[in-house]
Formats: C-alpha cells, structure tokens, sequence
C-alpha cells in the first residue's frame, strides 16, 4: 500500500483535529498485535464516522471502520489510511425496543437490557467487543445469536453516499455471517426487540455464563476469541471420517455444526506453538499471543492448523477472525 502524502495527512487533520498520527495497533486490538495506522480517528457520533469516510473519500486516503478491535488481526506493517473506531456507546430501551449504537460494548448492554427487566439478550455479556462488530458477524455463544434478536440496523452506504436503514430480512443473517461483510456498508447503530422477563433468573443466566466461559476459556492471555468458525454440514455423509475415528457428541449432530475446537482438540493442536503465537491448552479454537507475538507468527499457526484438519479429518475451516493492513 502506498505512503500517504503530507498533503493527505495534513488536510485530513485539518478536518479532524483529534486525529492521532502513527499510533500502534497494539493498543487498540484484543491480541495485542499490529503496526502503526497512519492516522487513527475515535468516531464519537455516527455522523462523524459518516463525515470521516466521506472525507477520506474525497482526499484518496484508503480507510477501515473499528470497533473495538476483539476480532481483529492487523499486519505487522500497520495500515497506511485511516483506521477509524466507532467512539459512540449510546443506548435507548423504550420498552422491548432497544436501539445500540455500533460503539456500545456487547456486555454492557446485555447488562443493561437485564436491568430493564428485559431478557433474550443475557448471552450477550459473554461476548467480547462491540455491538457493531457482534452484528456484522453475527455473534453469539450458548446457544444465542444476533440474528434471533436483531429487527433493524443502520447503516452508512458507502457506494451510493447515504444512510439506509435494513429490515432483519434484508441483512441476511447466516450463521456468524450477514450481508455486511460482503457489500460496502458500515454498521451506525443496531435495533433489537427482546421479551419482559424475570430479572433475577436473567441475572442469574448471566453469572452462570460468565462462570462457565472462565472455566472452559483462556483467561489472562490476549486473545481474539474464536480463530475459527465451527463447521456446519448438510449432508452426515461429510462426517463419515469423523465418525470412523471417534464418536462425535450427538448435541453437535443435531446442530449440524461441528465444534472448531473438538476438531482442534481432536488432532492434539492443543498447545501447539509457532513463535510467539500459541493455540490454547485450554480451548481449541484459541489462539494465544504468548507476548510479543507478530501477525505473521498468527497467519503461520493459524494456516498450520488449518491444513492439518483439512488433510487428516477433510474440512476446510473458515476464518472467523477478520484481517487489516495485509
């Protein structure tokens, strides 16, 4: 990627005074991993991340919307653009209606929602990052998703210059997947519709989750949660390998959906180590900066296990980590 010019920088600066110069990714992603942007921008309005990409547009100056940064893998050269965060953590509850801007933390609104005496978004304190970032990938754990919650995102239009608002049906919602990783359009704000309920159950829920997500994860290590999506199938036929050389668990049959970390874990990857990347002892589909992991130490265990489960069990895992700078 070419060098921006002074010219560049400066005039974007002169639209954006807060703008900060060659600021270290490593500061701003959950692995603790990246080179420098050339110029990172905290979006604190949806209008400003709006006026952030039209500018940068204008100025021929190559840029990324953030959220937090928890899933997120960026290149050991950094990004020479813009990189900009969405700052805004506003929420509204009217009712069963709960309006989240992009920027709002995932487990601070399932928090929230509980203390509104609402439930259905309990799950959502045991996801990392933004909410944002949860519907552009349809995050989700024990057994809750985006997609059964979402009525209404949002979005900037970068294409045709101008907000639209997506009915659920027109996100198309797949598993950790939606309409937003494949066409130009930047989350602003998510609208979901939750159910009254019982607060103290609800509160319970979320202790419960967050107890069982301690035990069964990696904890005091960085890391961008899940390496990998889990593997969903159509067809059993696919898993006749699988089946001719352990038992597979039946709740994972019946959810058509293989479990990345059981393959993993399955293969003995557990621990297995590249540099200063490590998949976790613990969890499967972990991966692990050890301190002072570099992207391509990532890259290289990550495409590692990848071909080991491709050549010893025949599936292709995909990527559930998104990449920046490479």
């Amino acid at each position: 990627m070419n060098q921006l010019t002074n010219q560049q920088v400066e005039r974007f600066k002169g639209a954006f005074p807060s703008v900060k110069e060659n600021e270290s990714m490593v500061a701003h992603t959950y692995l603790k991993i990246g080179g420098l942007a050339r110029l990172y921008f905290i979006a604190e309005t949806g209008d400003a991340v709006v006026h952030a990409i039209e500018t940068a547009l204008s100025m021929q100056i190559p840029w990324t919307v953030i959220g937090s940064g928890s899933n997120l893998l960026v290149s050991d050269d950094g990004f020479q653009g813009v990189v900009i965060q969405t700052g805004d953590r506003t929420q509204k509850i009217n009712g069963v209606s709960v309006s989240a801007a992009a920027g709002l933390f995932t487990g601070s609104l399932a928090y929230a929602t509980v203390d509104a005496g609402l439930i259905g978004f309990e799950w959502g304190a045991g996801v990392p990052g933004t909410i944002g970032g949860a519907t552009y990938g349809d995050a989700g754990c024990f057994g809750g998703e985006m997609q059964n919650v979402v009525s209404s995102v949002d979005v900037y239009d970068v294409i045709n210059q101008k907000r639209v608002t997506f009915s659920h049906a027109e996100c198309h919602f797949g598993y950790r997947d939606s309409r937003f990783k494949h066409e130009p359009l930047i989350i602003l704000s998510t609208a979901l519709t939750l159910k009254m309920g019982d607060v103290v159950a609800a509160r319970l829920k979320i202790s419960e989750m967050t107890a069982k997500r301690k035990d069964s994860q990696p904890q005091g290590l960085f890391s961008a949660g899940c390496l990998f999506k889990n593997f969903e199938f159509t067809d059993v036929s696919v898993l006749e390998k699988l089946q001719r050389e352990d038992e597979i668990p039946e709740t994972m049959i019946k959810a058509k959906r293989i479990s990345a970390g059981w393959l993993v874990d399955k293969l003995g990857l557990k621990g297995k180590t590249i540099g200063k990347a490590q998949v976790s002892s613990i969890h499967g589909n972990f991966l692990l900066n050890l301190g002072g992991a570099r992207a391509q130490d990532v890259l290289a265990l990550s495409s590692y296990v990848k071909m080991k489960v491709r050549d010893e069990l025949g599936i292709l895992l995909e990527d559930e980590v998104q990449y920046l700078g490479f």
